[in-house]
């Protein structure tokens, strides 16, 4: 029996690729680096940025000063520039998602949320109007771990209060977090919905024939066990 629904949260239940994107790119053109050259460098402290180390603001000091290219205005540029972007993201919570976290307190089944995000999304996602929904949200920034480490997955069933067993995990793919959810005991769903709106090289995981797939949000809950 579900009693538990534990959801990632970008490409899950809202998506970066909507209105304003801001990505690796973005910013290398607007501090006149070569792409490939910031990525490797951005992505390279990529899980300090996610786990508490380093702000947005500090990790583009870190890497803009090994560029040799750091400026605090180019810092406060890249800054803003996420937060009009990731604006755009949380003001374009798809209903759908908000119905089916209200469809899922109806029928009493309780919500977590594990997400690897860095410290301006971390502000949006506990600002948003789905945060109130979750039981016990574990956001990497504040937790010091990220996913996939079963240590995120052990946490979280201990906050709600129930047995692996007992939740469904739905996410994207990224971050191998389906196949650390099952490995947890957990049910894995793959979401699709965002799928068509990705767009190369940031789309997070491919379609996974292992996994039962959701095509749409009101889909989970014909996982759930209607006497729940």
């Amino acid at each position: 029996m579900v009693k538990a629904v534990i959801f990632d949260m970008f490409e899950t239940l809202v998506t970066l690729f909507t209105g304003k994107t801001y990505f690796g790119e973005n910013i290398a053109e607007d501090v006149g680096v070569d792409p490939k050259v910031f990525r490797k460098e951005w992505h390279s402290i990529e899980d300090e940025r996610s786990t508490g180390k380093y702000t947005i603001k500090e990790g583009l000091e870190v890497v803009l000063k090994r560029l040799g290219v750091y400026s605090e205005e180019l810092v406060e540029l890249a800054a803003r520039k996420r937060i009009e972007a990731l604006n755009d993201t949380f003001s374009a919570i798809p209903e759908e998602s908000i119905n089916l976290l209200k469809a899922l307190k109806e029928r009493g089944i309780k919500i977590g949320l594990i997400t690897n995000t860095f410290s301006d999304e971390r502000d949006f996602i506990k600002a948003c109007s789905l945060y109130p929904y979750f039981d016990v949200a574990l956001i990497s920034f504040e937790q010091g771990i990220l996913k996939p480490d079963p240590e995120m997955f052990k946490r979280m069933t201990e906050r709600l209060g129930v047995k692996a067993e007992e939740c469904l995990y739905v996410g994207d793919g990224g971050s191998k977090e389906l196949f650390a959810a099952k490995d947890a005991g957990m049910h894995p769903l793959q979401c699709t919905w965002f799928f068509e709106g990705m767009f190369e090289p940031h789309i997070p995981c491919p379609p996974l024939d292992e996994f039962d797939h959701v095509n749409t949000q009101m889909e989970v809950l014909d996982f759930i066990n209607p006497k729940c």
